[in-house]
């Protein structure tokens, strides 16, 4: 059955939410908001492309910065309402340089910093 982004189901702003995580360890490395046409073109290119919704407009991982998202596979999740990428990563998935955006913990009531950015 061929795949059709019609049967996702975005919220009232046209967008879905994209769990990016890493091919071979499961690490998850950020999350980011994507429209039908970010899909269509992930799917296309085989560059992860998001919907930047400060700038309103597409964002491709790694245009600028060089840590690219190399598309691996695609998954949908039950309710069609989140997707799942995975990826091959270059680089730091953050902004701040760090491998991933979930780098604050909270443990036993505090939050910690448990990745430092990558040199």
């Amino acid at each position: 059955m061929a795949f059709d982004t019609q049967s996702l189901r975005f919220d009232a702003q046209g967008l879905i939410p994209a769990i990016a995580q890493q091919e071979g360890t499961g690490e998850v490395l950020m999350m980011a908001w994507m429209n039908a046409e970010a899909v269509a073109k992930t799917l296309e290119t085989g560059r992860v492309t998001y919907w930047s919704r400060s700038r309103k407009s597409f964002w491709v991982k790694g245009e600028t910065s060089g840590h690219v998202q190399e598309l691996v596979e695609l998954r949908v999740d039950c309710d069609r309402d989140c997707l799942l990428v995975i990826v091959r990563q270059s680089g730091p998935a953050c902004h701040t340089m760090r491998r991933s955006c979930f780098y604050t913990a909270v443990r036993n009531g505090d939050e910690v910093e448990i990745l430092s950015p990558m040199v």
